[in-house]
């Protein structure tokens, strides 16, 4: 499943979030690539453990706590601490596949069954820098507003055009879900949103709305992982 999340953050939001790592010190970003992801990857990058990182990570994880979409579509168990990168001319990233497992500054190891891109640069800003992802429904170009996020199998193969015009500045992350399989968590979500519209429609309290309710809880703890 990919999905777009909109307004993760506000368009004062991202203005602070922007002072603050903009005139940071950004560092070659295959500091996180793996071997074969470095062939491919040409950009910058805040250094992980940096304050200016943590301050800023801390800021997107509160507002993905307060995102209904967000929580609904991942249901996260854990977020890799947000990372952020920049693309200047002529910067790219070639087809890759994330790594399976990653391990956060505090060497705690998460399984990466979902990937996310928050964009944090206005499209009209930068010519060039889509987020190109190849799934089985076929490929896909992203390049977002300001403050929204992109949310996809962290299995696909995917790419970053290259910059011909301006910079794109964004931050990326992983979640680790507590549905693994990517088809029963993109079950979970469709319930959960016809459980929404059915109890806008007919109430929370309606037969047919606990019922549904019920189903969706059963399943979500038959597939659980902890």
């Amino acid at each position: 499943m990919m999905l777009q999340i909109p307004g993760v953050l506000g368009k004062g939001e991202v203005a602070r979030l922007r002072a603050l790592i903009d005139d940071a010190d950004w560092t070659d970003g295959n500091v996180t690539s793996g071997f074969q992801s470095a062939l491919a990857k040409q950009n910058r990058q805040l250094p992980e453990g940096s304050d200016d990182a943590r301050e800023a990570g801390a800021a997107i994880l509160a507002a993905l706590e307060r995102h209904p979409l967000f929580l609904s579509a991942a249901l996260p168990a854990r977020i890799f601490p947000p990372l952020f990168n920049r693309y200047g001319v002529g910067d790219g990233f070639g087809d890759h596949i994330d790594n399976a497992i990653r391990r956060d500054r505090d060497g705690r190891q998460l399984r990466t069954d979902l990937s996310a891109t928050l964009f944090l640069t206005e499209p009209d800003d930068y010519d060039g820098g889509e987020l190109t992802v190849d799934d089985t429904y076929g490929v896909h170009q992203v390049k977002l507003a300001a403050g929204d996020m992109i949310l996809y199998p962290a299995s696909s193969l995917h790419r970053v055009e290259a910059i011909t015009r301006g910079a794109r500045i964004s931050s990326f992350f992983w979640i680790q879900s507590l549905v693994r399989d990517d088809a029963r968590r993109a079950l979970l979500f469709d319930m959960d949103l016809a459980i929404q519209r059915a109890g806008v429609g007919l109430g929370r309290g309606d037969a047919a709305v606990v019922s549904l309710t019920g189903a969706y809880h059963n399943l979500l703890r038959m597939w659980a992982e902890t």
